[in-house]
């Protein structure tokens, strides 16, 4: 039986496979043809207001809406498909990127410090 990990190493391990996008290259990557996911739940999206250009997906079906061979795929999804999750802080983000991976979309990635770091970066 294997040792359990903690949440903190199983996001460690997540994050290592990625190349994470930093909020002031967002909108270079959007307009370079990412598609930009937001995961964050209904009521932090009413508080905290939309993220332009994002496609809201609830975390709970992310899976089936990118992964390309799901008959629930949304038309944008492909297994070369450059796609930013985007949670409040990115920390689910980062465990959502690195499962779209596992299902084959090579080049999900995540927003480092989430829909905050994005708020912050264009605020200043």
């Amino acid at each position: 039986m294997s040792r359990p990990r903690t949440i903190e190493q199983i996001l460690a391990e997540a994050r290592a496979r990625l190349d994470r996008v930093e909020a002031a290259a967002l909108a270079q990557e959007v307009a370079g043809g990412a598609v930009l996911v937001d995961i964050r739940p209904l009521e932090q999206r009413q508080r905290d207001g939309e993220l332009p250009g994002a496609i809201v997906i609830d975390r709970n079906v992310l899976e089936w809406r990118l992964d390309p061979a799901s008959p629930n795929a949304i038309p944008e999804a492909g297994y070369d498909c450059r796609v930013i999750v985007v949670c409040n802080e990115g920390y689910s983000s980062s465990l959502a990127a690195a499962t779209l991976r596992d299902i084959g979309v090579a080049r999900a990635t995540d927003l480092a410090g989430g829909f905050q770091a994005w708020m912050r970066a264009t605020r200043a």
